[in-house]
């Protein structure tokens, strides 16, 4: 009886620890800000421009009791392409334009997650009303796409990485990512977070904020 038991046991452990690692989204190697991609010796390129309407990014943020989701707009941009490659680009991208999904816009709850969201200890978004995100080069590996670029949030810029997929046709470019995280600490965002904070027990908010881009680009 033991003996099964101690199996059952294990197994559960065996079975949580598959899911915790599947559900476990993959962090965006973050190092410091790099120069952007030179495009100027580079004369068969393209440049397609974004489509503010259909692009955007969306977000997810967790916490002890739960998480919250919702999207930023992409205000502007633009991507160099050579020959099926990403060679530049830069977007502008407008941080008053976050939404919460996962609350009613008409319940209470909404406009004060929405107000932290915009708050000084959060993406200050009323000093910082724009982040951009500049192209500062790509690396195919395995046949994955790496995507590198300088990622300015409250006047703050580390260069991350992460994995993309590029669909193109004669006009069009369709530019989406991997769900990937960012460490917010590394923008000095504050709100909640355990690495500027010592006293927040179970009431912290995790530094990884997960993001998903898609961005749809026609041609100039």
């Amino acid at each position: 009886m033991k003996n099964i038991c101690f199996t059952l046991a294990m197994v559960s452990i065996l079975s949580f620890t598959v899911i915790s690692c599947k559900d476990k989204v993959k962090e965006a190697t973050t190092t410091e800000a790099e120069a952007p991609a030179s495009t100027d010796s580079t004369t068969n390129s393209e440049t397609y421009l974004a489509n503010t309407e259909t692009s955007t990014i969306e977000w997810k943020g967790s916490k002890p009791t739960g998480s919250h989701n919702g999207t930023i707009a992409i205000e502007s941009g633009s991507l160099e392409i050579s020959e099926d490659n990403i060679i530049g680009g830069t977007f502008n991208i407008d941080m008053t334009s976050i939404t919460v999904k996962d609350i009613p816009a008409e319940d209470e709850k909404n406009g004060k997650l929405l107000g932290h969201l915009n708050s000084p200890d959060f993406f200050d978004s009323e000093n910082h009303p724009m982040a951009t995100f500049t192209v500062t080069g790509t690396e195919n590996s395995d046949g994955k796409t790496m995507l590198s670029g300088n990622l300015a949030i409250k006047g703050i810029e580390n260069n991350i990485t992460f994995q993309v997929t590029l669909s193109k046709n004669k006009e069009n470019v369709i530019l989406s990512s991997e769900t990937f995280s960012i460490d917010r600490s590394k923008w000095d965002i504050r709100y909640g977070s355990k690495s500027f904070f010592d006293n927040l027990g179970d009431k912290f908010i995790n530094d990884d904020i997960e993001l998903k881009i898609l961005v749809n680009t026609s041609k100039s």
